[in-house]
């Protein structure tokens, strides 16, 4: 029998619905998505996709095709942002093609439940956080233990009216779907919300041009290499922890637990191809860093000819660290900076002089023997050049004065009492050194559970307008990163060590446990509860998220304000 000419085709691969920029390509930055008269109204569609190599992508694409863009705000801007879950399921029969398995649209529930009365948590479902932003933990706002959006529904809107009062800085969002929060985030699902003004707080960044840079982490390109050996070291073996990962080496060296990204250019185990950023020799810039990694510490370093140079920090987690009412230093110098997971760093850098070889690096982070294996190894080469273009946004170079902050600096505030909550892990079958984990993050008093989203009676429950101390203690031979939602606190003590930190935080490292001393570290933070829109259930929890997962996770429900 004669075949029709055409009736053959060779078969297309379908196209990437998460596109990457190449590995060793410029840096690309992240597309702007601004408030007009008071509003920013966005659309995103979340979407996935299995890559040639097997790992799966997971992104964030607006109405005019932009991926993960930036959300800009001005403080009581409202936003309006219509999700849709367009997820797609992998095909049963595991078939594949040049790019990965076959993918089949996930149908819609029989009957569609209303996404804010938390149905069953699934792979293809999602939701979104706002990361470090003191909104209410309401649906269609910034509720994460009951909003379930189902593939296939239509688009969900919150409806978020950022505070008068935020802070300008660096925010971001990301899903926060209870047991899959960190497939999805280590897939890439994430981007930066700037809550504009820092220029106001601090007149030293004004007319600086500024560059949005997000570090992800993501699953190994390379899981079966063996690390490269530098010269004079010898390269230690590699040794998986429980959850599949490469356990910290305690060398500053071998093989990560991830591979990191920048601006979703790859930079792989082991031969660190880093990407570029091009900067106008010896030019100043104003860049703002979220640590976007599911479970990847960083320690940034900028290194010219090999030697560290001063950062000028201006902001951590969102807040300025002038906005203290306290007078003193509007910038801190430093040649390093401890980025934990969820955290973020905003600082002023000075470019290299023409010729000047100069990398962005991350040094090693010892998270401790249970911890995974953070290695010093490079981000992004930063390459001098006269014709470098601009960054695309720049700050106000004539800002109206900062509004004055009506609360008291939290530090001259006494707290009402003093709690002790403590992370602790155990193995689920105590006879197995490699059984799985069960994470806990503990009241002290009460006994230890993993979370359980089914279960709502909140672990601590506060009035709106309290202030506490909360001594966080870890009983795990891991590093371990602490975060609430809706506010943010003050560091006060390091191992019972005052500090002296006059600037606030969302998220704070909490040192490990050596596994013999008599004592077991601690930090103590002041919590600040007196913002009315913080009235409501919300969760606290380690941002290590396969620990969140993992049950690593408690509740916290503040009451209205006593009459």
């Amino acid at each position: 029998m004669l075949i029709a000419p055409g009736a053959i085709r060779a078969q297309t691969p379908p196209p990437e619905l998460c596109p990457r920029p190449a590995q060793g390509a410029e840096i690309p930055e992240p597309d702007d998505l601004r408030s007009r008269d008071g509003a920013l109204s966005v659309d995103l569609t979340f979407r996935n996709f299995r890559d040639a190599s097997g790992r799966m992508r997971y992104c964030y694409i607006s109405g005019s095709g932009a991926i993960s863009p930036n959300l800009r705000v001005h403080p009581g801007d409202l936003l309006i942002l219509r999700l849709k879950n367009d997820l797609n399921l992998p095909n049963a029969a595991g078939s594949k093609s040049d790019a990965g398995p076959l993918h089949i649209h996930a149908p819609p529930p029989a009957t569609t439940a209303d996404p804010c009365d938390g149905g069953k948590m699934t792979a293809s479902a999602t939701n979104l956080h706002f990361h470090g932003l003191a909104i209410p933990s309401a649906c269609h706002q910034d509720e994460v233990l009951k909003t379930t959006i189902e593939s296939g529904e239509k688009p969900f809107e919150y409806r978020i009216r950022v505070p008068a009062d935020q802070p300008p800085g660096l925010y971001w969002y990301h899903p926060h779907l209870h047991g899959f929060t960190k497939d999805q985030v280590v897939g890439g699902a994430s981007g930066a919300l700037i809550v504009e003004g820092i220029e106001s707080a601090d007149r030293q960044v004004a007319g600086l041009p500024e560059r949005v840079l997000i570090i992800r982490d993501e699953d190994l390109f390379h899981p079966n290499a063996a690390p490269n050996a530098t010269a004079g070291t010898a390269v230690p073996p590699v040794v998986l922890d429980r959850d599949g990962d490469a356990r910290n080496t305690g060398t500053g060296t071998g093989k990560p637990a991830r591979d990191l990204s920048l601006n979703f250019v790859s930079v792989a185990y082991p031969n660190y191809e880093t990407g570029v950023i091009k900067m106008k020799p010896s030019h100043k810039e104003f860049w703002r860093v979220v640590n976007a990694s599911s479970i990847t510490y960083l320690n940034l370093q900028v290194l010219f000819k090999g030697l560290p140079q001063g950062l000028g920090i201006v902001g951590v987690d969102g807040s300025p660290i002038n906005r203290n009412g306290l007078g003193g230093g509007d910038i801190i110098y430093q040649d390093h900076l401890g980025v934990s997971p969820g955290g973020r760093v905003e600082f002023i850098i000075n470019g290299p002089p023409l010729g000047t070889p100069a990398t962005l690096i991350t040094r090693s982070v010892n998270t401790g023997p249970g911890g995974e294996n953070d290695p010093t190894r490079p981000i992004a080469t930063i390459v001098a050049t006269v014709d470098a273009p601009e960054p695309r946004s720049s700050l106000a170079a004539s800002p109206a004065p900062a509004p004055p902050v009506d609360l008291p600096w939290i530090g001259k505030m006494q707290p009402i009492r003093t709690r002790k909550l403590y992370f602790s892990e155990t193995l689920q079958d105590p006879k197995d050194s490699n059984s799985p984990t069960t994470f806990y993050l503990t009241v002290d008093g009460q006994t230890p559970k993993p979370f359980d989203p089914s279960f709502t009676v909140p672990n601590i429950v506060v009035y709106q307008g309290d202030v506490e101390d909360w001594i966080i203690e870890n009983r795990s031979t891991e590093l371990h990163d602490f975060h609430i939602h809706q506010i943010h606190f003050l560091l006060l003590e390091w191992f019972g060590i005052p500090i002296n930190e006059p600037f606030l935080r969302d998220t704070i490292n909490v040192p490990f446990w050596d596994g013999t001393s008599p004592r077991f570290p601690t930090v103590r933070l002041r919590m600040d509860f007196r913002a009315a829109n913080v009235v409501g259930t919300f969760p606290y929890h380690c941002h290590l998220l396969e620990h969140e997962d993992g049950g690593m996770m408690g509740l916290i429900k503040v009451l209205p304000k006593l009459p």
